[in-house]
């Protein structure tokens, strides 16, 4: 009985040896999983900061490049001119009024401007028309 005792209690212990290796497996097959998606994530995470690192350089590199143009003497006296209205002397100023001014001291054609004109088949028939 001792002996089927110990079968009995050696085959149970191998059992749940069996259940416990299948278990760790599990666990550790989980964690790999877990671990990997958080990998893919991460990676996904260094290259949306990596690209804004080049946007934030360019915008850097843009920036020093309008630095070094508003430091330019062109640009310092065209500010001066369009802003102070300041010329350099010699020079004449001209100022034409706004554009709806312009129209209403322009001559006025005979021809309707807003008219439209005539459709293909019309210069058509009036080339080829006799009378």
């Amino acid at each position: 009985m001792d002996r089927k005792f110990g079968e009995k209690a050696k085959k149970s212990i191998s059992k749940v040896v069996g259940y416990a290796i299948w278990v760790l497996i599990v666990l550790l097959a989980l964690s790999l999983i877990k671990n990997v998606g958080r990998r893919a994530r991460i990676e996904a995470e260094i290259d949306d900061e990596r690209a804004k690192i080049a946007k934030i350089q360019e915008d850097n590199r843009r920036l020093e490049e309008e630095i070094l143009q508003a430091e330019s003497g062109d640009f310092i006296e065209s500010q001066i001119r369009n802003k102070l209205g300041l010329v350099k002397e010699g020079e004449t100023i001209v100022v034409l009024p706004d554009e709806e001014i312009l129209k209403s001291l322009a001559p006025q054609s005979m021809f309707e401007e807003n008219a439209l004109p005539d459709p293909n088949w019309r210069k058509w028939l009036k080339l080829f028309s006799v009378i």
